[in-house]
Parts: structure tokens; C-alpha cells; sequence
């Protein structure tokens, strides 16, 4: 007798609800908006530290002439990006325990699955550099070893040329199935293993079932993040001082949402 499949168990105390409302991700946001006004200094110290890391690696790039893989870093930058904002997930932690923080405490966090953090951002860096030789590989498959124009002329050489028409297509296919990798096995993971004991691998895994089983509000929340991204770009990454920390907030009341039970009385 044939049975009827059965999908696999998700985790406990995730949600299976697919109906949840996409507007609860301006909820995420605005609760991030809240925490940053919490004693401001420690967030936007943060996120200002979190701007001259980034501008200093821009700079570097151009410096060496590795300006070619700049675009590919800005979006590896979203992949690593979760881990960067570990602090910030420990700010809102306290907060939500009824205790004051201080950038030190943000900056020195004792994750409660202890160096599974290290492993999973590992983890997270070999994948940005994966997708930023997966960049390579494809500019070199559509224009061979013809020279980056730099800066100033890939905008004639994407949008004017068939060529570049057909590259742009085939990197945002790619780019969007690396995006989408990243996001879902990080989002969660980072703020879980800080405040879990838990492995990296089970993290990831449980990140990925936490957006699959709640995609309509997990697609606004990524499209809410990669529209305040790209106001950092535009910004010369300025707008990184105040968007990474709400947005790094937000994300850890999004994973207090998904996963009940996740706030543990007392940050310790």
C-alpha cells in the first residue's frame, strides 16, 4: 500500500505558518529603530567602526588594483554581513533582559555555543570568496582577458554591448542563487549560536527551515535589506553608521519571532 508523503519535521518551535503578514518585517525594522535610540552611542559606535572597516577595505581594493572585484565584495558583503552584526544581536539581547550595554560588551561577546561562532563565519568568509571567484569566472567567460575598464567605463561596456547585456543576466542568476544560500543559512544562525547551544551546521540548517517555513515576510525582510544596502552604496557606505545597526537589531527581533521561546531571560 502506498503511503502519502510526509514532509520532514521542521525543528522544534519553529513556525510552519505561511500566512504570516509580509508588514510584520516593518514591525522588525522599526523594533531595530527602538533599540538603536536605546543608549545610541554603543549602536552607532558600532556602526561607525563597521563603516571604517568596510570603507578601509574599499580602499585597499583600489589601492592594489583589485578594483574588478569590488561589486562582487559589495554583494559577498551581505553574505558576511550576519556575522558583523553579532554585537548588535547581543545590545538587543540585554535589552530585552532589562540590562544596560556598553559598546565593550558589544564588541567582546561571549556567544553561548561558544567558538561554533568562529566556525560558522568561516564558513560564511569561504562562501564570499566563492561567489567572488564565481564573479571572475563569469566576466572572464563573456569578455576574456580584455582589462576591468575601471570604474568610469563599466557602466558603457555592461548596458551598451550585447555582451554585457548577456553577462548582467547570467551574474544576477548566479549572484541571485548565491544570495539567497546566504541569506537563508545565516540569517538566524548567528544570533542563534549567541544565544544557544548549538552547533554551526545545525544553525544554518535551522536558519534555512525558519525562512522556508515563513517566505512571504522572509522575502520582505530581505528586499527591505538589500533596498537600505543599497542606500549604503550610494551613500559612499556613510549610511552604514545608522542603517547596519537597525537593521542588525531587526534582525534579532525577526529571530525572536521565528524561533519562540529564543530570549532568554537574563543575558548573563
Amino acid at each position: 500500500m502506498n503511503l502519502p508523503a510526509v514532509s520532514p519535521p521542521l525543528p522544534p518551535a519553529i513556525s510552519r505558518d505561511r500566512h504570516m503578514a509580509p508588514s510584520l518585517a516593518f514591525e522588525w525594522l522599526k523594533a531595530g529603530w527602538q533599540d538603536l535610540t536605546i543608549e545610541p552611542f554603543a549602536s552607532i559606535a558600532y556602526g561607525l567602526l563597521v563603516f571604517v572597516v568596510s570603507f578601509a577595505l574599499v580602499g585597499g581594493l583600489f589601492a592594489f588594483g583589485w578594483d574588478y572585484i569590488l561589486f562582487p565584495v559589495f554583494a559577498g558583503f551581505m553574505v558576511v554581513g550576519p556575522l558583523l552584526a553579532i554585537g548588535l544581536y547581543e545590545k538587543s539581547r540585554r535589552i530585552a533582559a532589562g540590562e544596560r550595554v556598553s559598546l565593550v560588551q558589544m564588541i567582546v561577546v561571549r556567544p553561548k555555543s561558544g567558538g561554533q561562532v568562529l566556525f560558522a563565519g568561516l564558513m560564511l568568509c569561504s562562501l564570499m570568496l566563492v561567489w567572488i571567484r564565481a564573479a571572475v569566472i563569469i566576466y572572464a567567460l563573456f569578455f576574456g582577458v580584455n582589462p576591468f575598464p575601471g570604474l568610469d567605463g563599466v557602466a558603457a561596456m555592461l548596458f551598451t554591448t550585447p555582451v554585457g547585456w548577456a553577462m548582467l543576466i547570467a551574474g544576477t542568476a548566479v549572484g541571485g542563487l548565491f544570495a539567497a544560500f546566504s541569506f537563508a543559512i545565516s540569517v538566524f544562525a548567528i544570533p542563534m549560536l549567541l544565544n544557544e547551544r548549538v552547533d554551526a551546521l545545525t544553525a544554518m540548517g535551522t536558519s534555512m527551515a525558519m525562512v522556508w517555513a515563513n517566505l512571504p515576510v522572509m522575502l520582505t525582510w530581505a528586499a527591505i535589506a538589500l533596498g537600505l544596502f543599497l542606500i549604503n552604496v550610494m551613500t559612499g557606505l556613510l549610511a552604514m553608521v545608522i542603517v547596519f545597526p537597525v537593521l542588525g537589531h531587526g534582525t534579532w527581533h525577526a529571530y525572536v519571532a521565528m524561533k519562540p521561546g529564543a530570549e532568554v531571560p537574563g543575558a548573563g
